[in-house]
């Protein structure tokens, strides 16, 4: 049995998955920001067991990210999830039909960097994702024109939404997607493994 999040019919959510190796105030304030212009009711944080593109020699325990991630994502519309670890999903592709079949009533769309953008036609069954879920594309550093240039934006050009109307997205048939700038943040998951600072600042106050 799957222990989902409470949420209400109809409700708008965004599934932020990723590794958070570790979780960071940039992880936060992507997500607020998509809470922001997505209108979101929630953000459903889905912390991967493992990244398929990576190896496990650099991703920390999954009992260490999943803690340090929810000490990071302190708000009250975030929820930091381990469904991808109670359903034994290894790719995205699994998550979002099983949890489009579990949550029936709900309303979901991806969230993701640039960074994912760019490597997205490298994910396992990456169409089958874009047909399941709206996604919405968030900018970061070095990577934006980049990802507009690449695979998966050059196939799925036609069916982009303008970022002026990037909260419409969730509803529009799919594939659907937008691409959203927003103030760069300099963190990086990356950077922080590489600096031995592995422990974690907590998230801001919630806005």
């Amino acid at each position: 049995m799957i222990k989902l999040p409470p949420y209400g019919d109809g409700q708008r959510i965004g599934l932020f998955g990723g590794s958070f190796n570790p979780a960071h105030t940039g992880h936060y304030k992507v997500a607020l920001f998509a809470l922001q212009r997505l209108q979101l009711d929630w953000v459903w944080w889905l912390v991967t067991p493992q990244n398929p593109l990576k190896g496990r020699e650099e991703t920390a325990a999954y009992e260490k990210r999943l803690p340090q991630t929810r000490s990071v994502a302190r708000h009250p519309r975030f929820v930091v999830t381990d469904l991808e670890n109670q359903m034994h999903a290894q790719y995205t592709a699994e998550t979002v039909t099983r949890l489009k079949a579990l949550c029936p009533t709900a309303k979901f769309i991806w969230i993701m960097g640039a960074d994912s953008l760019a490597s997205l036609h490298r994910w396992h069954h990456w169409m089958d994702i874009v047909e399941t879920v709206p996604f919405a594309v968030l900018a970061r550093p070095g990577y934006s024109i980049r990802a507009l240039n690449g695979v998966a934006a050059t196939r799925l050009a036609g069916r982009q939404i303008p970022a002026e109307a990037a909260a419409k997205t969730i509803d529009q048939p799919l594939p659907a997607w937008t691409f959203i700038t927003m103030p760069l943040r300099k963190e990086s998951s990356t950077a922080i493994r590489r600096a031995g600072n592995g422990a974690l600042e907590a998230g801001p106050t919630p806005q």
